[in-house]
């Protein structure tokens, strides 16, 4: 259990620890964030608030200031891309996974763009939900490759505009990568997990490991989704390219 300390933040009540990461439920759909609450309060993760349209969200979230809030796309009064936005502000090093009813929603591009780490199915498992939090809050992007492949050669075409302009800060120089890091980057932009980079490149996962973490810092990119979504933004990859 949590209680919010005179800084807004919550702190863990004596009597009970938990080993997962603080969270913030954003969904206009009380069922869905009574379901989500119950199945990651059953696996160690606490839910330290809920939010019932994007506006409560982003207050919520600036008092209680989460580690992860799982923000639907389509809520009333603000939608959950621009309450992303404004959480992410507010709070650069809370992650955001989106949530949406299709994988093909077209906000999602615009939402990986706006800095979410991510989205879920509505309809995904309890395990795959409790897994998704815990691998976002460690810095990790949640890309399924399949669906990031379909997803952003879709919406990632240089005149494409889902409501809000392309962020010019993730524009940025790919010179000071070396040619196995364009190499990485590139295929992260297709989707490629690090298991897949180390197998197509004939490399360790280890290897691939440090090759995107040098990318991340280079480039100043919180985490994989930037990092697809700069592969794109740059030309480095193309959309059905």
């Amino acid at each position: 259990m949590t209680e919010p300390t005179p800084d807004g933040r919550a702190h863990q009540t004596p009597g009970r620890e938990s080993d997962g990461p603080r969270v913030l439920i954003a969904d206009d759909e009380e069922l869905i964030r009574t379901g989500f609450r119950l199945i990651l309060t059953s696996r160690g993760i606490d839910v330290v608030g809920e939010a019932a349209d994007g506006a409560q969200a982003v207050a919520e979230a600036q008092r209680l200031c989460p580690d992860v809030v799982l923000m639907d796309i389509r809520m009333p009064n603000l939608d959950g891309l621009e309450a992303a936005k404004r959480v992410l502000r507010l709070l650069p090093h809370c992650r955001v996974l989106m949530l949406t009813t299709f994988d093909l929603d077209d906000y999602v591009y615009a939402a990986l763009a706006a800095g979410a780490s991510g989205f879920l199915l509505k309809d995904v498992t309890a395990a795959h939900l409790a897994a998704a939090v815990r691998l976002v809050n460690t810095g990790d992007a949640l890309l399924a490759p399949t669906i990031t492949r379909r997803l952003v050669e879709r919406y990632a075409t240089a005149d494409r505009s889902v409501g809000a302009t392309r962020p010019t800060a993730i524009h940025r120089d790919l010179a000071a990568l070396t040619p196995r890091e364009r190499q990485v980057l590139a295929l992260m932009g297709r989707g490629l997990s690090n298991t897949e980079l180390a197998e197509t490149l004939t490399l360790s996962e280890a290897t691939v490991k440090t090759h995107v973490a040098r990318i991340f810092a280079k480039l100043t990119l919180r985490d994989r989704a930037q990092a697809v979504v700069l592969a794109y933004e740059t030309g480095l990859v193309t959309p059905g390219g």
